[in-house]
C-alpha cells in the first residue's frame, strides 16, 4: 500500500517541476524532441552524409553531358566495383549444377520387382507349359508390361537362364549409373552442362559431377541398354530381347532436389570475392571540357560514398546542424511566436512534422529530377500550412526558414532547391491568414502554386536549364501547390480534433446556431440565449475593430453561459414575475450564480469544445465578486457575531488573459447592465458603459488580457455603436379614432379601384 504523505509529495513536487519547467523541457514534448532528432540523424546516416563532394551537388554531373569543371581525388582509395561483382556473383550461380539424389530405396524396390519376375519365370509351375499358356500367366501377373511377340520369342529361346543372367547384370548396369527425373522447369538458371548426382550410403556421401548428355532418363532407358549390350559379348538374344524384358522395370531412381541445389548457389554466392577497383591520390576523376562517362560517374559515386564514410568532420557537422535546428524549434516554437506555451499534442505535431521533412528530404534527394530542383517534390507548403492553421501563422512562418535551412545545410537540398522550399514555405505561412471557409484552402493551394511557378521559371534560368525541360518542370511546380492545397484539405478535419484546436474552420461549425447544444439552450433558458446572441454580436465587432479573432470572441460569446441550462430559472433574464432568490439567504444565491461558471466549463469539455472556447467560459466573470448579493448580505448579516467573506461572493474563475476572452468578459457585463436602463439614449449608454470599463480596469479584470488604452476605446465606440442601434428611438404613433379609421380605410379603397 502506498505511503500517502509520499504520494502526496511526489504530486507537489510534480506540479512544481511543470511550474518551473518550459513546456520543451517537460518529459513527453522532450521525447518528442528527442525522437524527431534521432530519426533524423539515423536517416542521414544510413543515405550518406553528405551528397555533395568539393562543394558542388554530385548529381550535377549526369551521364553524357560536357563536365563544367575538373574533379579530383584528393586521396588514393580502394572501393568494390558493384557492377563487376554483380556480374561474377551471377556468372558464378548460373554455373552451379543441378544437384540430384540417387535413392537407395526406389533401387532396392526395383530391384526386387525385377528379381521377383525372374523367380516367377523359374518357378516349378512354369516349367512344361505350352506357349500360350506360358504368355498367359506371365500377362496375368505382370499385365501390360510385355508385348505378346516379347514374350513368345523369350520362350522359344533355348538359353532362358543365361538370358536372364545377362539382363540382370545389364540390369544393375544402368540401375547403378541412375535413372534422372528431370523436371521440366527450375534448371534454365542453373549449370547447362552438368548436374551433381549424391550417393548417400551407410557409412558415407558421394558426390559425383555427372555431363548432362551422360544422364538416363525415362525415354532414354533403350538406349543405355542397347549401349550395354553393345558393350559386352552378349548372344543375340540379348540384343533382340533386353530392351523389352528390363524396360518395366527400370524406372527412375535419381530425383532433383530443390534444397540441395538452394544450398550450392547459396556456396557460390558466399564463396565470390568482390572485383576491387582502385583510384590513386591526384587522378583526375571528371576532366574540364569533356564528356561524362559512366565509368566516371561509377568512381566519382565511390569516392563520394568512400570519403563520407571516413568524414568523421562532416558527420560531426550534420549532428551541430540537426542540434542547431532543433534548438531553434524548441526556443521558438511557444511563448516567444505564438504569445503561449504550445500544448503537448502541438508538440509533437510540431516535432513530427519537422522530422518528416528533414528525413524526407533526405530520400528524395537522389531522385533524378533533371534541372527541377529536388524539392520540388516535397510537399513544402503542405507541412507549413498545417502550423499555420492548427496553431499560428508565425510559428508555420519560422519553420518555414528553419527547415528548407536545415535540408540545405544537412546536404539535401542545393540552392535551387532550398529557394524553392523556402518561397513554398513562406507564401503557403502567409496565405492563410484569413481564410475562414475550407474552400480558401483551395485558393491558397493556387497562389502557392503561382509563387511555385515563379520560383521554377527563376531556377531554370539560373541553371540554363534548356527549352525542353520547362513544361515538365513547371506542371510539377503548380502541382506542388495545388496538391499541397487539396491535401490539406483531406488531414485538416481529423488533426482539429486530435488537437482540439480552434481553428477558424472549426470555429465556424461552432457558431452554426442549428447546432443541438445551441437549441436546447434556446429551449430551457431563451433568455439567456438571446443575451448570448447580443453578446455574441458586440464582442464579434469590437474584437474586428481592435483586429482580435472575432470569431473566436463570437463563438465564445455563443456558449458563455452554457452552465445556466441546469437552473435556468434563478437568472434575472429567464426569470417571469417570481424570483426564487428573494426567499433565499445571500450566500446560498451567490452560491447558484458562481456555479454556472464552473457547469459550463464541465459541459464545453463534454462537447469537446476547442481550449480557447473553454477558457473564454471559466474568465467570462474572471474572479470579480457578485456585488449585489454581497451587498444584501452585509445589509441582512450582523457583521460581528457572523462576518461576510468575500471570497464566498466571488466568481471562481481566474481573470481573462487573452483579448478575446476580455472582450467577451465586457460585453457580458455591457449588455446585462445596459437593460436596466430607463430609456436609453447614446448619452446614457456610452457614459453607462465607461463606467463599467472603469471598474473592470479598477478591480484588474483585465490586467492579463494585453488590452490597451486604445484598444478599450475602440471597445467602447464598438459597443455604444451597437447598442444604439438595438435601442434606437421609436416614434409615438398616435391613436386614431374609428371613424378616422374607417374614413381613411374607404379613401385607400378608393384610390386602388381608380388605379385600377
Amino acid at each position: 500500500m502506498k505511503n500517502p504523505v509520499i504520494a502526496m509529495i511526489r504530486e507537489q513536487w510534480e506540479t512544481l517541476i511543470n511550474k518551473m519547467l518550459p513546456l520543451s523541457l517537460r518529459k513527453g514534448p522532450a521525447l518528442a524532441w528527442a525522437g524527431a532528432f534521432l530519426l533524423c540523424l539515423v536517416v542521414i546516416l544510413l543515405n550518406g552524409s553528405s551528397n555533395r563532394i568539393f562543394g558542388r551537388n554530385i548529381d550535377e554531373f549526369e551521364v553524357g553531358k560536357v563536365a563544367d569543371r575538373d574533379v579530383i581525388a584528393e586521396y588514393a582509395i580502394s572501393y568494390v566495383d558493384e557492377q563487376a561483382t554483380r556480374l561474377r556473383r551471377e556468372t558464378q550461380e548460373r554455373l552451379a549444377p543441378a544437384v540430384f539424389n540417387y535413392s537407395q530405396r526406389t533401387s532396392e524396390e526395383l530391384r526386387n520387382k525385377w528379381n521377383h519376375f525372374i523367380a516367377f519365370i523359374e518357378s516349378p509351375v512354369m516349367e512344361g507349359r505350352s506357349m500360350q499358356a506360358f504368355t498367359l500367366a506371365l500377362q496375368s501377373e505382370f499385365p501390360g508390361d510385355f508385348p505378346d511377340e516379347v514374350l513368345h520369342l523369350f520362350y522359344e529361346s533355348e538359353e532362358r537362364s543365361d538370358l536372364l543372367k545377362d539382363c540382370t547384370t545389364i540390369f544393375d548396369a544402368v540401375l547403378l549409373s541412375g535413372i534422372y527425373s528431370v523436371p521440366h522447369t527450375g534448371l534454365e538458371q542453373l549449370n547447362p552442362d552438368a548436374v551433381e548426382l549424391i550417393r548417400q550410403g551407410s557409412t558415407r556421401i558421394e558426390q559425383e559431377r555427372v555431363p548432362f548428355w551422360n544422364i538416363v532418363t525415362r525415354d532414354k532407358i533403350a538406349e543405355a541398354v542397347e549401349a550395354h549390350v553393345d558393350a559386352g559379348s552378349y548372344s543375340p538374344w540379348i540384343t533382340m530381347l533386353a530392351p523389352e524384358l528390363l524396360k518395366p522395370f527400370l524406372l527412375d531412381n535419381v530425383f532433383y532436389s530443390p534444397e540441395d541445389t538452394a544450398r550450392r548457389i547459396i556456396e557460390a554466392r558466399t564463396a565470390i570475392e568482390p572485383v576491387m577497383r582502385n583510384i590513386e591520390q591526384g587522378k583526375r576523376i571528371i576532366r574540364k571540357g569533356f564528356v561524362i562517362t559512366e565509368s566516371d560517374v561509377e568512381e566519382l559515386k565511390a569516392l563520394r560514398m568512400t570519403l563520407t564514410g571516413n568524414d568523421l568532420p562532416m558527420i560531426f557537422a550534420n549532428l551541430l546542424f540537426l542540434l542547431m535546428l532543433y534548438g531553434l524549434l524548441m526556443f521558438f516554437s511557444g511563448s516567444k511566436i505564438v504569445g503561449r506555451k504550445l500544448t503537448d499534442r502541438e508538440t509533437y505535431l510540431v516535432s513530427a512534422l519537422s522530422a518528416l521533412y528533414i528525413a524526407g528530404s533526405v530520400l528524395v534527394r537522389s531522385l533524378p529530377v533533371d534541372y527541377m530542383p529536388a524539392s520540388v517534390v516535397v510537399p513544402t507548403a503542405l507541412v507549413m500550412m498545417l502550423p499555420a492553421i492548427l496553431i499560428h501563422p508565425r510559428l508555420a512562418l519560422m519553420m518555414a526558414m528553419a527547415l528548407p535551412l536545415g535540408a540545405f545545410l544537412t546536404g539535401s537540398y542545393s540552392t535551387p532547391s532550398f529557394v524553392f522550399a523556402l518561397v513554398s514555405g513562406v507564401v503557403a505561412a502567409y496565405s492563410l491568414q484569413s481564410a475562414e471557409k475550407r474552400m480558401d484552402l483551395v485558393k491558397a493551394g493556387l497562389v502557392i502554386a503561382l509563387a511555385n511557378l515563379v520560383t521554377m521559371i527563376a531556377a531554370l534560368l539560373w541553371q540554363h536549364a534548356t527549352a525542353g525541360t520547362y513544361p515538365q518542370s513547371l506542371f510539377w511546380a503548380a502541382f506542388n501547390g495545388v496538391a499541397s492545397g487539396m491535401l490539406v484539405l483531406g488531414v485538416l478535419s481529423p488533426l482539429e480534433h486530435a488537437l482540439n484546436a480552434a481553428t477558424s474552420f472549426r470555429l465556424m461549425e461552432l457558431s452554426d446556431l442549428n447546432a443541438p447544444i445551441l437549441k436546447r439552450l434556446f429551449t430551457t433558458a431563451p433568455g439567456t440565449y438571446s443575451h448570448s446572441m447580443m453578446v455574441a454580436n458586440l464582442a464579434e465587432a469590437a474584437c474586428q475593430d481592435i483586429g482580435a479573432n472575432s470569431i473566436l470572441a463570437r463563438v465564445g460569446a455563443y456558449y458563455h453561459d452554457l452552465g445556466k441550462m441546469e437552473n435556468p430559472g434563478y437568472f434575472v433574464e429567464n426569470q417571469n414575475g417570481f424570483n426564487p432568490h428573494d426567499e433565499m439567504a445571500p450566500r446560498l444565491s451567490a452560491t447558484v450564480i458562481r456555479s454556472h461558471v464552473k457547469l459550463g466549463v464541465e459541459k464545453a469539455r463534454q462537447l469537446g469544445l476547442p481550449r480557447e472556447v473553454i477558457e473564454i467560459i471559466g474568465e467570462h466573470h474572471g474572479n470579480s465578486v457578485i456585488t449585489w448579493f454581497y451587498s444584501k448580505a452585509l445589509k441582512q448579516e450582523d457583521s460581528k457575531r457572523n462576518p461576510v467573506n468575500m471570497e464566498d461572493y466571488c466568481y471562481p474563475g481566474n481573470p481573462p488573459h487573452s483579448r478575446e476572452s476580455a472582450v467577451v468578459m465586457l460585453a457580458d457585463v455591457t449588455e446585462a447592465a445596459v437593460r436596466s436602463l430607463n430609456k436609453p439614449n447614446a448619452v446614457k449608454i456610452e457614459k453607462f458603459i465607461q463606467e463599467l470599463i472603469g471598474q473592470k480596469v479598477e478591480h484588474g479584470q483585465l490586467a492579463r488580457s494585453e488590452l490597451t488604452f486604445r484598444d478599450l476605446e475602440k471597445i467602447e465606440n464598438a459597443f455604444v455603436r451597437v447598442l444604439v442601434a438595438y435601442y434606437h428611438s421609436r416614434i409615438e404613433y398616435p391613436k386614431i379614432d374609428s371613424q378616422t379609421e374607417s374614413n381613411d380605410t374607404s379613401a385607400n379603397d378608393n384610390a386602388k379601384a381608380g388605379k385600377e
